[in-house]
């Protein structure tokens, strides 16, 4: 259903919608402070924005949590728009595990608000998974990032981006503080990416 519903805003999109392609590698696949590759991890997505404020795309990384599990694909859409000097973005992200046989695959209902540096992102799990908020701010190139998982964790995510000739570099330290879901994680993370 979720693929259905990705496809009719896709199909629905306007002519002057913008369509951008992403390509990358990191040393290690970190998402809200837990590793999900346990080790490199390349990573790659497509994306349609429209002027209107409207965009869609899919995404997908290797992962391993030695379940079976080798591949997550994304699939997303939402609506940004500016009230008052405050950026807002309305959207939805489906999490998909193809070979996983354990249920992994799970949705959420993003709100994100932005103004200047800082921004705020709410993220609410649907059918049971669970929720997730960000407070973030950005100085130049560094980003600091706060963020707690409901009966996972809290994860601060540290970074700082720069040129690698033609190439976005990044190096980031990643420090999760577990709530009884696996264990505390830490992490420094080497990444390289480009976009078409």
């Amino acid at each position: 259903m979720k693929k259905i519903l990705l496809l009719m805003c896709l199909a629905s999109l306007p002519s002057y919608a913008a369509v951008s392609a992403n390509v990358s590698f990191a040393t290690d696949y970190i998402w809200r402070g837990m590793t999900q590759s346990d080790g490199p991890a390349i990573s790659g997505g497509f994306d349609y924005e429209t002027d209107g404020g409207f965009y869609a795309g899919i995404w997908g990384s290797n992962v391993n949590f030695n379940d079976g599990a080798g591949s997550e694909l994304d699939y997303y859409f939402g609506y940004g728009f500016e009230v008052g000097g405050i950026g807002v973005d309305l959207g939805y992200v489906a999490f998909d595990y193809p070979k996983n046989k354990t249920g992994l695959d799970f949705e959420e209902v993003v709100i994100g608000l932005s103004m200047g540096d800082f921004g705020f992102t709410y993220a609410l799990g649907q059918d049971g998974a669970p929720d997730y908020n960000e407070i973030s701010y950005g100085i130049g190139p560094v980003g600091i990032a706060y963020g707690s998982y409901d009966n996972m964790g809290e994860n601060l995510l540290i970074s700082y981006g720069f040129s690698c000739g033609t190439y976005d570099c990044g190096i980031a330290f990643s420090d999760f503080s577990d709530d009884g879901y696996g264990g505390d994680e830490d992490a420094l993370v080497f990444s390289m990416s480009a976009s078409f």
